[in-house]
Parts: C-alpha cells; sequence; structure tokens
C-alpha cells in the first residue's frame, strides 16, 4: 500500500472534521461521531501501524485536534474524544512496536511513526494549547472529592498521559542543530508549560493530600521535563562564575595551550633544514622483514618513530558483541529563561512536593501498584534532587523522606536485580545496564548527602549522619557493594561514564569509611561466613567387621564395660548427647532411625556408656511405642535390647561428612560444595578491607579508565590515583602494577606535552617505575613477570622470593603422631580447661603443628564432631544493629511462638542472623513484644499426663513445679542454659557461655567470701550523708535496679552491662549529683564511656552476688551502726514470710496423702527423728537457708502463699506421720522444710 495517499475512508472520516480558515476552524456537523471514527480505526490497525502513519501524514494533529479543542473546547463530550485521540496518536513509537524492529522494513515504519511524532511536539508547543489544556485541569481540580464524576478522574489521567507522551518524544538531531544556550523544541515546550501555568498544576498534584492517584504520573511528567537538564548547571543559572570554577576552566586552558605548542614543535623538528623532494630508501638493521632480509624503509626518517608493520593491512573487524558499549547522548545547556524557570520549579518542588511524593511512590513501588521499570523514575528523582539541594543551599530537612537506611536497602536491592538481568537477559542487556546506571547515580547521590551531613553546623544532623553510617558500615551487603560492581564490571555492556560514576562512589565511600574508622577504636561489624561441607576422603575409618564373631566379641567387651561402671553415666556425658536435630529438616522418623543407627555404631565402636545414653536419650525423645524400651525398663532389660540392635540390620543413609567452616587455607577447603551462610559478627580492620580490592579483576577497570586520562576530569583522575596509591604504598603490593600495558600507558603520560597539569599522575607513575627497577636489580625474572596480571600471591613470590617445589602442601601426619594426638586429647578432655587445642600445641612432639592442623585432625580422627566446637574464644563487647528487615523477623517469630513452651530458644532455632538470647531478650523489650524477662522463661512440661493435674506426683516434682521459674538451683540453671546454647553456633555464644560459668561460680563461692563492695567501708558514711541531702528515693530506686539486675543475671545466666535509665525527674537530679556519682563509683558502676553512651551503667564482671550485696550496702540505716537493728527486722519478717510458704508445702503435701489411697510400706523414718536430726544440721548452715529464701522473693507470690497457707493451716494434722517410701533424696528436701519452719518458730 502506498502510504502517501491515505485510505478513502480515513480521508472522508478527516474531511467531516471540519477545515481550518486561517485562525478559525470551522467544525462539521459530524465532528464528533468523525472523532470516534479514527479512534475505531486506531483500534483496528496492522502491526505497520499503517491508520497513525496516515493520521500522521495527513497532519491531523497540527490542522484538526489541536485548533478544535483550542475553539471548541467549551463542548465536554467533543473535548473528551479530542483527548482520547491525541493520547492514542502521541503515545511513544516503542509502545507500537514493543522495540526498536531488526528488520529493515519494519525499521522504516518505526522512524516514519517517530517523524510524525516529531511534528506532534513542534505543534503543541504553543501557549494556547496548554493554556487551555491547564483551564479544564484547573477546573477538574477545583471539585470536590465527592462531586467528582468518574469521567472526571478519566479526563484528568488522559490530560495528564498527554503531556507525559508529548514531552517523552526524541529531539530530532538533524533538524535541531542547535548549539548551547539556544532554544530547541524541547525548550519551546517547557516554556509554554510555563507560561500557561500548568507547572503549578503540576506541584499541586505533587503536593495535595486528595490527589495521591496521580504521583505516579506526575513523577513521570517530572522527569521528563529535566531530562535534557543537570543539577548543577541549573544551580548555577543566573550567577556568577565562582573563583573555583574559574581556575578549573583556567587550569583547562592552559593543558590544551601546551599541548598545541608541543605538536607545534614537533612538527618543527620533524622539517629538515632543506626541503627535498625525496624521502631515500634506508635500510633497517636488526629488523627482519617478511623475508630473512632486513626491512627496507622508503620514507623520511623523521616518521620512522610511527614505524610498524600492521601499515597498509586491513583493520580487523570488532565483533558486535565485544565492542565498548555507547554513551547515552550528552546533555545540553538550555536557554537562560528556560534554566531559571526549571531552578525555580526545584526549589518550589523540595520545599513543598518532594518528600510527599516521594513516599507515596515509594509505596506504590513497595506494593507492586505501578507498571514494570516504574522505579527508574524514582532513582532519577531521588539523584536529580538531592543533588540540587546540595547545590543550592543544602538543607537535610528537604529530603529526609530519601535519607534513611530503608532508601539504601531499596537502591541495592535493585542494583543487584538489575545486574542478573543483564546476564540471563541478553537482548536487552544494553536497556539493563542504563537501569543499573541510574540505581548507581542514586547511590552515589546518597553517600554524598550523607557526607554532606557530616560537614553540617546542626549537631542533631550530624547524629542521623552517624547512625546511617554506622548501619550501612555494619551491613555487609552495603559494606561491599563497590567491590562487586568493580569485579562484575563488564565494557562491552556498561559504558565509560557508568565506570566514572563507580570509581569516584567508591572512592568517597572509602573516605567515609577511613574517616569513621579514626575516630574509633574498634568497629564491629557484621560478618558473612560460607560453611561448607567437606568429605572425609582418605581420611575416612574402616568400616566396622560385621561378621557374627566380631559381634560376639565386641558385645562381650562392651557388656564388662557396663556392668563395671553399674550402668551409670557422667553428668557431661548425658548432657552432650542430643539424640535429634530441631533445626533440622529429616523427619523425625527419618530421625529416630538415624538415632537407632547411631546407637549400633557407638556399639561397633565399643563404646558402651555413649551407646546406653543415646538409648537414653532416645528414649525421652520418642517414648510412643517402646522402640527404645519403656520409661520403667530395668538396667538388664537394657542390656538385652541394646544387644539386640547391635546385631540388628538397619537401613543406613550416605556416610556421614564432617561440616568445616571456611578459613583463609585454600588447600585445606579443596573439593566443597556450598552448603549456607552464617552470620556473625567481627571486629573491623580498614586495611584488611582494602586488601579485598588487591585483585587484577578491580585493578583493570582502574587502569582502563585511566587510559583516557586526558578526557577524564581531575576528580576522576585523582579517584583512580587514591584508590592505586591505597593498593600499592599502603598495602605494600606495587607489584600488582607491574604490567606491560600498565607501563606503556606511564610512558604515555610521562611523555605528554601537557603532564604539567597531571601532577598527582606522573608522581604516581616514577614511583610505580622506580619500585620495579629497584626489583628487576634483583630479581632477574621481573621482566618476564611484566607480560601477566599476577595476584597477591604471585606479586609476594615476586618480590619476596619464589617458593620451592613442594612447598605449601598440605600436611601429613604419620600413624604415631596420630596416637599421640588421640592419647593426649583423652588425657585432657574432661581437665575443663578454657582452650584444650592450645594446651595439646605444646605437648606436641612436632612443635610445628599449627592450631587449625589440631583442629582438622581431631575432626577426622573423630574426636570431635565439629571444628566450632574447639573455636577459639575472642573476648570483646559488640555492637548489635537490628535491620528493619531483622525487627520484622523476630516479631514474626514472636506472634508465632508465643504460646509455645520455649518461646525464646524456638526464635533463637529459627533467627536467620544469630543473635544471642540477651540480644533477643532486649530486643524483644525494646519493640514492646513482652513487658518483662520471666514471659520469656522456658515452660517445663510435665513429663506424663497424669503428672500434669497433680496426680502420682512425686513431692520433688511438685517443688520443682511450685519453683520452675527460680533460677537460684546451680545445676537446673545449667541445665536450661546448656540445653539453650545448644542452637547457638557463634562464636560469641561461646564467650557468654564462659561468662556465664564464671559468674556462676563465683556466686556459689560468694556465700562464704565478701564481694568487693562489701569492703569498701566508705560506702556507708556516703549513703548516710545522701540519705540526709533528701536523695532516699534515688537510693531506693537504684537498689532496686541493682536487685532486678540480680535477678535477671541469676534467671537468664547472662552478664551484660545494664544502663540505669532514671525516668522521673528525681532521679535525674540525683545523677547529675556529684556524691551520687560518687556512691555509684564505690559501687564500681562505669560513667558513660564516650560520647554514644548517655547512661551509666552496670558492668557485666560484677556478679548477682555482688549486685546483691551492694543493694544491702544502699539500705536506710543511721550513722553510728543503727543499721543491724534494721537488717535483724527485715530478716525477721523474711523468716516468717518463708514459714508460712513452707507451712503451706507440708499441708499441700498432706492432702496429697489423703487423696491418693494407695497401699505402700511406710518408711520406719519418723517426723520427729527428721526434725531432731534437721534442727542440728540447720544451726550451721544459715547461708543456704537465706540462698534458698530467694523462691519468696516475688511479693505477689508471697501474699498468693500467705493467704493459702492461713487457710490451710485450720485442717488437721491426723496424716502428717505418712510418708510413702520414697528416694533418699525426697526424703532430706523433706528434712531441711521441716527444719526451716522448726527455726522460723
Amino acid at each position: 500500500m502506498n502510504l502517501l495517499r491515505m485510505n478513502c475512508e480515513l480521508l472522508a472520516t478527516c474531511s467531516a472534521l471540519g477545515y481550518l480558515d486561517g485562525d478559525t476552524y470551522h467544525k462539521e456537523a459530524d465532528c464528533l461521531e468523525s472523532v470516534k471514527d479514527l479512534i475505531r480505526y486506531l483500534r483496528h490497525e496492522d502491526d505497520t501501524r499503517d491508520v497513525r502513519q496516515q493520521l500522521g501524514a495527513g497532519q491531523i494533529v497540527q490542522n484538526d485536534l489541536l485548533p478544535i479543542i483550542i475553539q471548541h473546547g467549551q463542548e465536554k463530550a467533543l473535548f473528551d474524544a479530542c483527548i482520547r485521540l491525541m493520547v492514542n496518536l502521541t503515545q511513544p513509537a516503542m509502545l507500537c512496536f514493543g522495540k526498536v524492529p531488526d528488520d529493515p522494513v519494519f525499521r522504516h515504519h518505526f522512524l516514519q511513526v517517530t517523524s510524525h511524532l516529531q511534528a506532534y511536539k513542534e505543534a503543541f508547543a504553543s501557549e494556547r494549547v496548554f493554556g487551555i489544556l491547564s483551564e479544564i485541569l484547573y477546573n477538574l481540580l477545583q471539585l470536590d472529592w465527592e462531586q467528582r464524576q468518574e469521567e472526571d478522574n478519566l479526563l484528568i489521567e488522559r490530560i495528564l498521559l498527554l503531556v507525559r507522551n508529548v514531552l517523552h518524544v526524541p529531539a530530532d538531531p538533524c533538524e535541531e542543530k542547535k548549539v548551547d544556550d539556544d532554544a530547541s523544541i524541547h525548550d519551546r515546550l517547557l516554556w509554554a508549560i510555563h507560561m500557561s501555568g500548568f507547572d503549578d498544576l503540576v506541584k499541586f498534584l505533587a503536593s495535595a493530600q486528595s490527589e495521591q492517584q496521580w504521583s505516579m504520573h506526575v513523577l513521570e511528567i517530572i522527569s521528563l521535563m529535566f531530562r535534557d537538564q543537570t543539577p548543577e548547571a541549573l544551580v548555577c543559572a543566573g550567577q556568577a562564575r565562582s573563583a573555583e570554577e574559574k581556575l578549573r576552566d583556567s587550569q583547562e586552558l592552559e593543558a590544551l595551550r601546551q599541548k598545541e605548542h608541543a605538536a607545534k614543535r614537533s612538527r618543527t623538528l620533524q622539517r629538515g633544514t632543506r626541503h627535498s623532494r625525496f624521502g631515500g630508501s634506508y635500510v633497517v638493521q636488526g629488523l627482519k622483514s617478511i623475508g630473512d632480509k632486513d626491512v627496507i624503509y622508503h620514507r623520511n626518517l623523521h616518521h620512522f618513530k610511527r614505524y610498524t608493520h600492521d601499515t597498509g593491512k586491513a583493520v580487523k573487524r570488532v565483533p558486535k558483541r565485544n565492542r565498548q558499549a555507547q554513551e547515552c547522548k550528552d546533555k545540553r545547556r538550555s536557554a537562560l529563561n528556560v534554566r531559571l524557570f526549571l531552578r525555580e520549579f526545584c526549589v518550589d518542588f523540595l520545599e513543598n512536593c518532594y518528600n510527599h511524593l516521594m513516599y507515596l511512590v515509594k509505596e506504590n513501588l513497595i506494593r507492586e501498584q505501578t507498571q514494570q521499570h516504574d522505579e527508574t523514575y524514582y532513582l532519577w528523582a531521588l539523584s536529580f534532587f538531592m543533588a540540587f539541594n546540595r547545590g543550592n543551599g543544602f538543607r537535610a530537612d528537604l529530603v529526609s523522606e530519601t535519607m534513611s537506611i530503608r532508601a539504601f536497602h531499596f537502591i541495592e536491592r535493585n542494583i543487584t536485580n538489575y545486574y542478573e538481568m543483564m546476564l540471563t537477559d541478553r537482548k536487552e542487556a544494553t536497556s539493563w545496564s542504563r537501569r543499573m546506571h541510574l540505581a548507581l547515580k542514586a547511590y552515589q547521590e546518597l553517600l554524598l548527602t550523607v557526607n554532606e551531613m557530616d560537614r553540617s553546623q546542626d549537631e542533631s544532623i550530624r547524629q542521623s549522619s552517624n547512625v546511617i553510617k554506622s548501619n550501612i558500615f555494619y551491613l555487609t551487603e552495603y559494606r561491599e557493594i563497590f567491590l562487586t560492581l568493580l569485579r562484575k564490571y563488564d565494557e562491552t555492556r556498561q559504558p565509560r561514564s557508568y565506570l566514572i560514576d563507580l570509581v569516584e562512589s567508591t572512592h568517597l565511600f572509602m573516605r567515609m569509611l577511613e574517616r569513621f574508622c579514626k575516630g574509633r577504636k574498634s568497629l564491629m561489624v557484621q560478618k558473612k561466613r560460607v560453611r561448607r561441607r567437606k568429605s572425609r576422603g582418605g581420611e575416612k575409618p574402616a568400616a566396622a567387621e560385621t561378621s557374627p564373631e566380631a559381634l560376639a566379641e565386641t558385645w562381650k567387651a562392651v557388656e564388662e564395660e557396663m556392668k563395671t561402671s553399674g550402668f551409670q553415666l557422667s553428668e557431661s556425658l548425658t548432657e552432650s548427647i542430643v539424640p535429634f536435630d530441631a533445626t533440622s529438616e529429616t523427619p523425625l522418623e527419618e530421625q529416630r532411625t538415624e538415632a537407632m543407627v547411631r546407637v549400633q555404631d557407638a556399639l561397633l565402636a565399643r563404646l558402651g556408656p555413649e551407646a546406653l545414653g543415646l538409648l537414653r536419650a532416645a528414649r525421652e525423645v520418642w517414648p510412643e511405642g517402646d522402640v527404645f524400651g519403656s520409661p520403667d525398663v530395668e538396667p538388664e532389660e537394657e542390656l538385652e535390647l541394646l544387644k539386640q540392635i547391635l546385631h540388628a540390620s538397619l537401613p543406613r543413609s550416605s556416610p556421614p561428612e564432617i561440616v568445616l567452616e571456611e578459613e583463609d587455607d585454600a588447600a585445606e577447603l579443596e573439593d566443597e560444595e556450598l552448603e549456607s551462610v552464617q552470620v556473625s559478627e567481627s571486629e573491623f580492620n580498614f586495611l584488611d578491607f582494602i586488601k579485598r580490592f588487591a585483585s587484577p579483576n578491580i585493578v583493570q577497570p582502574y587502569l582502563l579508565l585511566l587510559k583516557s586520562y586526558s578526557k577524564n576530569s581531575p576528580h576522576t583522575n585523582h579517584c583512580i590515583v587514591r584508590m592505586l596509591h591505597r593498593l600499592a604504598v599502603d598495602l605494600k603490593m606495587d607489584a600488582l602494577l607491574f604490567q606491560l600495558s600498565v607501563f606503556n600507558l606511564f610512558n604515555k603520560l610521562l611523555s605528554d606535552p601537557a603532564a604539567a597539569a597531571y601532577q598527582e599522575l606522573v608522581t604516581f607513575a616514577k614511583y610505580v617505575l622506580k619500585c620495579f627497577f629497584s626489583l628487576a636489580a634483583q630479581n632477574n625474572k621481573a621482566y618476564v613477570e611484566l607480560l601477566f596480571w599476577k595476584n597477591v600471591g604471585a606479586a609476594r613470590e615476586m618480590t619476596e622470593g619464589y617458593s620451592k617445589d613442594g612447598e605449601g602442601k598440605k600436611p601429613t601426619w604419620t600413624e604415631e603422631e596420630e596416637e599421640e594426638l588421640r592419647t593426649l586429647y583423652e588425657e585432657h578432655r574432661d581437665s575443663e580447661v578454657p582452650d584444650i587445642v592450645e594446651t595439646l600445641l605444646p605437648l606436641l612432639s612436632n612443635s610445628t603443628r599449627t592450631r587449625r592442623q589440631v583442629v582438622t585432625k581431631l575432626v577426622h580422627l573423630g574426636l570431635v564432631d565439629n571444628a566450632k566446637e574447639l573455636k577459639k574464644q575472642k573476648i570483646g563487647t559488640r555492637i548489635v544493629l537490628w535491620t528493619e528487615e531483622q525487627e520484622q523477623e523476630l516479631e514474626m517469630l514472636y506472634e508465632e511462638y508465643k504460646d509455645s513452651d520455649d518461646v525464646l530458644g524456638n526464635i533463637l532455632k529459627k533467627l536467620t542472623a544469630k543473635r544471642s538470647r540477651a540480644r533477643v531478650v532486649d530486643k524483644l523489650l525494646s519493640m514492646g513484644l513482652v513487658s518483662e524477662r520471666r514471659e520469656l522463661y522456658k515452660k517445663r512440661s510435665r513429663g506424663a499426663q497424669g503428672k500434669s493435674s497433680g496426680k502420682g506426683m512425686t513431692e520433688e516434682e511438685f517443688l520443682e513445679g511450685l519453683t520452675q521459674s527460680f533460677p537460684d538451683d546451680p545445676e537446673d540453671r545449667d541445665d536450661e542454659n546448656e540445653a539453650e546454647d545448644e542452637s547457638e553456633e557463634s562464636e560469641e555464644e561461646e564467650d557468654e557461655e564462659q561468662e556465664r560459668e564464671k559468674s556462676q561460680n563465683g556466686g556459689r563461692r560468694s556465700q562464704s567470701l565478701r564481694s568487693p563492695v562489701e569492703r569498701r567501708a566508705d560506702v556507708g558514711t556516703t549513703v548516710y550523708a545522701l540519705q540526709q541531702e533528701g536523695l532516699s528515693g534515688p537510693m531506693l530506686w537504684l537498689q532496686r535496679c541493682l536487685n532486678r539486675t540480680a535477678e535477671d543475671r541469676e534467671m537468664d545466666g547472662l552478664s551484660q552491662a545494664v544502663p540505669l535509665v532514671p525516668l522521673t525527674e528525681e532521679n535525674e537530679e540525683a545523677m547529675d549529683n556529684k556524691s551520687f556519682k560518687k556512691l555509684l563509683r564505690k559501687l564500681g558502676i562505669r560513667a558513660p564511656a564516650n560520647e554514644q553512651e548517655s547512661f551509666w551503667r552496670i558492668p557485666a564482671k560484677i556478679s548477682a552476688s555482688q549486685l546483691r550485696s551492694a543493694a544491702a550496702a544502699l539500705s536506710p540505716r543511721e550513722q553510728d551502726g543503727s543499721g543491724s537493728p534494721t537488717r535483724e527486722s527485715q530478716e525477721e519478717v523474711s523468716h516468717e514470710q518463708r514459714a508460712e510458704a513452707l507451712r503451706m508445702l507440708l499441708l499441700t503435701r498432706k492432702m496429697k496423702h489423703h487423696t491418693s489411697e494407695q497401699t505402700a510400706p511406710t518408711s520406719d523414718f519418723t517426723p520427729t527423728e527428721d526434725i531432731d536430726s534437721t534442727v542440728e544440721r540447720s544451726q550451721d548452715k544459715t547461708s543456704t537457708k537465706r540462698s534458698r529464701s530467694r523462691v519468696l522473693d516475688d511479693e505477689e507470690e508471697e501474699n498468693e502463699e500467705d493467704s493459702t497457707a492461713m487457710v490451710m493451716d485450720t485442717s488437721g494434722d491426723a496424716d502428717s506421720d505418712k510418708e510413702d517410701i520414697s528416694a533418699p533424696a525426697k526424703r532430706r528436701r523433706k528434712m531441711v522444710l521441716i527444719d526451716e519452719e522448726e527455726d522460723e518458730d
């Protein structure tokens, strides 16, 4: 079809619209129906967009539609139809064809549609057009939300879409050959928008609360308005040039002038003194031609330096996939009046619209209520307006919405997604690369704004920047994003401008991180380590013999061992055996079979106690079906059951594998497969972080950008040299730059006539060359090394010497050394030394063994299950910062397990980022999910169903149930802590376990030893003086804090610094009192360590007993020793309360005997004898009574028990002499209870 001739039906329809007579448009009677017909035609056009092209060739928009809306805009139906038609006609060609067609025919159609769109854009650059659009839009926005009809909302959206489509039309470079400061069609369109007041309506839509649904349309229009602008150009619009700009321009001009003079001198030297028509012919000795003879040169000698064998050869075509990525079109400077208008628009937008609009857009993006790739508008707006804010008198409050960790996380996630899509969607790799560049610019702008906040005069802004920096430096994703982007840089997909922004962003981040580390003694950061699974390889033990004779011999040895031990197991063995893994994805039924196999393996290895302990532990986990024996099984029956297991044929899975943790020694980690990522904390070292950049994959992008040093800005060259200086000088790895292409670049730089303008580059190049020639004098292989890129190991060998053959191989162990290690480990495994590996190292005959070698061998020998058990313990406080995602995860886990028996244990097992118990508890309290620590204590299970109702319950179980929340019993507390600590794998938990054991041991000794606080003779004097000053209330508050902290440390078994937060005005004034501060120091309470701490803290090293002693020293007393009667009265009150509660326990036991009518032989042990013997012992053990009296510290429990005891005390004691036969421990507990009752009476 000939597109130059319009279709007859289309021509008739267009003629029925009307005609233009001068400036007046006369519409026909069927104008509205004709417009609707055109809309129907467009709906049924073919793939070549023939209708669209014919309407564009007929200039339907310029000659009909625009005059209709200008002169007949009052006709609402006609105006709506024309807007609908123009929205369809102006939609981008990319949307019409889906992509830029590869077929030449469709490419032609694509270009035709684009040319028509450019003609439409020129027609829209009229104040009259945007005047009528602004008027209609203003009238619609004046309507209240209740008064608007659905048609009104549709018209608002179509007007916004029309403006967006017109602004989106690309400029025609062939038609618009405009220079800077000249008005292009886009500038004229912007000026029409400004003069019509449409820009004010855009700002209103961006700021109005009732117009939130248009947020994405508004952001698209704004981004297209500023498409050709840069923030720096708008900031400087209408202002005089600064001295810095003048200096920069003069330096650039001087560099150009030096290059021009150098070119003139070189041309002068090339000309001879006498002109010759004949250049001559010369033989170049030593340079062979194609044959065996020397090269004959037929030109002037002045040009010989540029001689090459490639002269005259055809240039090799570079494949398209290997070509460098093309840059986007350059920015141009608009007319001055347009730049001034846009500058004022930016100022108003930042003050009134930015935070509100960006919040709405971000919410829509998160909820996925937008179209695909709409996040690019958000990223552009963030980078553009934050850059404008920095240049136009920085104000942090104007961009507060996008200055948060959420913004960093959002951009980092998009960068990762864009990179992955760039690798997978290769056809659209260029588009994904541009989006990735946009996200990088936004990330760079966030860092620049944080850096600007550091220089603010407002202290609160500087503190906010410190908080943001603490988070981005703490998390691994933010800290290593630039390291990853540099390593993955691909010049065929990512343009040079992307590399410039990446290098400058990396320089800024490194500078901020270095400055942040200098002001601190230590910085704790998150560290992710990969846990890998490694097979035993050649270290696999030989399979045990399963012949009947071997099994009989094995069973005989196991039977003798267990009979010798009397079927008794050590406490450490019982606690260390875990029959199943609660965090494993393996079903419990399969784990039960695996537990049976583990019992058989222990028997085959002749480890009788281990097999018996595992059998009993599995019986408690799987009591149903008596698979592992009944609960009341006798030792002989257990022996027979073990024999059956030994001879049974059990299904076995693949051989077990040993889990090792990734270390730096690469030789130990060969043939590994990725298993999981373990998150922990470590102290940050800036030099170690720089070492991550010492890699050819990272150095090469820097040198690639350095090749265009003459085109780079001075700041870009400085960023390149600074990074190379960190590697070559700070890390002393200058050998990384000993490469021939680098030296060729240095030679070009040093011979540059304008080298004086690049003084920093010249100085660094001379330093690297000096280092190389110094090394070449000692290493005769240095010149050969220039041909290769070198990693850290090769660079070290080049400078320090090459290793000999055989060095660095995996060390071997002889059988004698393995037996020696096994013997030493068995001797010291129960010695309770803090670090058994450090104990074994000096005892080994081979003194060259390292800690890692010993740990690895212990794992291979099967003496330990995991290398983490022998982890070297580190000491130090760790700062934990919770991200928003981790807080949401914690809240979700709490809601899931808040009704379980072990809330805290389940949360610790499921947390992605492993945390200590104390930190999880503190976070739950701070988030308000729990009101007190007591809600997180483990609920003890009752075992059998009958015990839960009180039937068949022994006295010890009854007392244990009453005191389940009381952590004073060291054995119970140790059991609970060890059970909970099994799910915690980090080094930090090992440190806390040590501190907990130390504090518990110290608590046991504190009953006979006085604490350091008690030794201070002047505490009483200070207390009396503060009491006279009227500070009794704050001292009582301090006493309660000390007691509460002591209770928490006894119950949790954890020790950490606890801040003293005064919540009342009286306590705040006391914290400012010098005498009160003096008292705090005497009690061992630590003052704020630095500017980041605001409160005094109870140190973690003070044990619970010492805290109670300190609290007792704060009791109100008279100066002249009158404190003793007060203590006696308090002890009398506590004794009375304890007596009443214990009376209630005994009477409850009597009621139990009344209800259970079971026949049992009575014991010959009478209560009278019990009382007599107990009274004699109780007089020597007052300290034991005092410690046990802590059961009744809770006031609510005391009141409840008191009232119960008063009611039950009236019952008779007829059956008090009756007693079931029970274990000696039960009798001893009864004796102690009666003993305390008699003592109180």
